[in-house]
């Protein structure tokens, strides 16, 4: 592999890396087809049969799994610098781009104009998160036990208001113990058709030996925990040093740390826990201003959990960290570091799993307690679903009139997803335009 990887300058992977950043829109099953298409299919830097093997590991992970694929491939290919490029390029063109996004939404948000685009945006949001939950859903939910637990799930979250986490940690229990008695109700099925042959070899190609750098040693795995648990610590530490342990940038840097080890089944998965703190618990912002937030999120490049810098954002500039007169110095380090605290983990999971995954090249075995897991999150974004919809039909509470023409757009909007297989992109463009001449007009 050596002599075949120095074939790919990590000069030429650099550009490709950042132009992906800048391309990689339609969430993560879209970035995951251009990267194969790109990858796999043109460049041939990667056999099928591998890019499929890394995405299963990426799939079990939590944290968004099309950057984690990124990373890992990057890896592979260019050693830890490699992986570090790849994914944070994938990350980092969202990141400023939606900072800006945050700004124009905070400082001219009550412009008639803006107001009216967002208007018609977040109705259909709502359609778009009800679309999630079904897709994920029909691929999760297989039999009647599956079904259930996403069942009390729905009703954990919804009706008694059980913490995220907990419901993620009786789920994989659930799958544990039905797994030893129950193996084919939780057993999961492959994700993926088998893929077409090629004719010309990829760089790494299907019997490719694993490059020393990537084989598992465990004086290699401590090194690389030992690195990222230093980092961690010194990142955390420096902000409880300076802003205090109940500092806002520091709470956020802890707060989003889990939230990142909670990401199991993508961000809408996570947006409940997300929502539960930083809207419930720490007020960084307001449950409207959530969705507002993921509306944006929507149309910009990168991984939708990058939503969360837009949480980061606007808390910053809510807490004004820095004083009234550096709003926006504060919206900008608070959103940096919450990204830093949501991402640092993805590296983790890839640089310490990735050699004891390129040490089996057959099929991953995936765990009983992963399909639970995933079972309960589709229960959880049906939950997110109906929280979003109280807010965007009844904007003023139940006891509020009800917002006859959201409902009218959010129902177009999912007539667009389920019946025509709209983009998501377009099917926000062209809601926030009808939703602007609606507020023009009337």
């Amino acid at each position: 592999m050596k002599d075949d990887v120095a074939r790919v300058p990590l000069s030429t992977a650099f550009w490709y890396w950042l132009r992906l950043g800048f391309m990689s829109f339609g969430g993560p099953a879209g970035q995951i087809a251009l990267m194969h298409q790109e990858l796999v299919e043109r460049k041939r830097w990667i056999s099928e049969k591998r890019f499929l093997h890394a995405l299963n590991f990426c799939m079990v992970l939590p944290g968004p799994e099309a950057q984690q694929l990124a990373t890992y491939i990057g890896w592979l290919m260019h050693r830890t610098w490699g992986g570090v490029i790849a994914g944070g390029l994938f990350v980092l063109p969202s990141l400023f781009i939606l900072m800006g996004l945050s700004w124009v939404y905070l400082v001219f948000g009550s412009v008639p104009a803006v107001a009216g685009v967002l208007y018609g945006i977040k109705p259909a949001v709502t359609a778009i998160v009800v679309f999630a939950a079904y897709r994920i859903g029909s691929r999760a939910l297989r039999n009647a036990w599956l079904w259930a637990i996403a069942a009390a799930a729905f009703i954990a979250i919804f009706a008694v208001k059980v913490p995220f986490p907990l419901i993620v940690l009786v789920a994989g229990i659930t799958g544990y113990v039905g797994g030893k008695y129950a193996p084919g109700t939780f057993a999961i099925g492959g994700r993926h058709d088998a893929a077409a042959q090629t004719h010309a070899p990829a760089l790494i190609d299907d019997d490719t030996p694993t490059p020393s750098h990537a084989l598992f040693t465990w004086k290699r795995f401590f090194i690389v925990l030992a690195v990222f648990v230093a980092l961690w610590l010194a990142a955390i530490g420096t902000l409880a040093m300076i802003f205090g342990r109940q500092g806002a940038l520091t709470q956020m840097g802890w707060f989003f740390t889990k939230a990142a080890l909670l990401t199991f089944g993508g961000a809408y998965a996570v947006l409940p826990y997300v929502y539960q703190g930083a809207v419930e618990h720490q007020h960084w912002l307001t449950g409207l201003q959530m969705i507002d937030g993921l509306a944006l999120g929507e149309t910009t490049p990168g991984p939708l959990i990058m939503v969360v810098a837009f949480v980061g954002f606007v808390g910053g500039w809510t807490k004004a960290i820095f004083g009234p007169d550096a709003l926006v110095l504060s919206a900008v380090l608070a959103a940096t570091i919450v990204t830093f605290f949501t991402f640092l983990p993805s590296f983790m999971f890839i640089l310490l799993g990735g050699p004891f995954i390129e040490t089996t090249h057959g099929n991953l075995k995936f765990t009983a307690p992963l399909t639970a897991i995933t079972a309960a999150v589709v229960g959880v974004i049906v939950n997110l679903a109906v929280f979003f919809a109280l807010h965007v039909l009844w904007p003023r509470g139940l006891q509020g009139s009800f917002d006859w023409p959201s409902l009218v757009i959010g129902l177009a909007a999912g007539i667009a997803l389920f019946r025509f297989k709209a983009g998501v992109i377009p099917v926000v463009l062209v809601c926030g335009v009808i939703g602007l001449a609606y507020r023009l007009l009337v």
